[in-house]
């Protein structure tokens, strides 16, 4: 009898050994959900730009491009039809010399994403809808007129 009582004693957990057994449980929950979200090819880990350090080292000359595009009093316009997505230049800008490139940035899908360039185009530029796939779309258009280069980003959903 004196040893059951003994047994009981040694063995009987405590407060404190809950706490650790909680927290050891939670690790483990955490370790395997980690695992499970790398291991699993649906959740792609990418990154929005994959040379970011080089993107950021040109930043000021976007910033100038920016710049630039506010400083014109008519502005391209972005807008959606039936038979895709619009580019319109205004009209005191000479389409002719005007060339560049329309970026599409898939947010959900990189696989996605491409680039228009165009160059000498009538005042109104076509991306047909057979390239692009429903819904959220990054546009940005980087273009060069009269020797000075212009940016404009729009968030567009399709």
């Amino acid at each position: 009898m004196a040893t059951d009582i003994q047994l009981k004693t040694k063995f009987s957990l405590n407060w404190g050994h809950y706490i650790v057994m909680a927290f050891v449980l939670f690790m483990i929950f955490i370790g395997s959900f980690v695992y499970r979200v790398q291991s699993n090819p649906k959740y792609d880990n990418e990154l929005v730009v994959d040379d970011y350090y080089k993107h950021d080292v040109h930043f000021s000359d976007e910033l100038d491009q920016y710049q630039n595009t506010e400083k014109l009093a008519h502005k391209p316009q972005i807008s959606t039809s039936a038979e895709g997505i619009l580019l319109t230049f205004p009209s005191d800008i000479d389409s002719q010399k005007v060339q560049g490139k329309v970026s599409f940035y898939r947010p959900s899908d990189k696989k996605l994403d491409f680039e228009w360039p165009f160059s000498k185009t009538s005042p109104t530029l076509l991306i047909p809808k057979s390239k692009l796939a429903g819904g959220l779309w990054d546009i940005t258009v980087s273009w060069q007129y009269e020797e000075q280069s212009f940016l404009m980003k729009q968030t567009l959903y399709y």
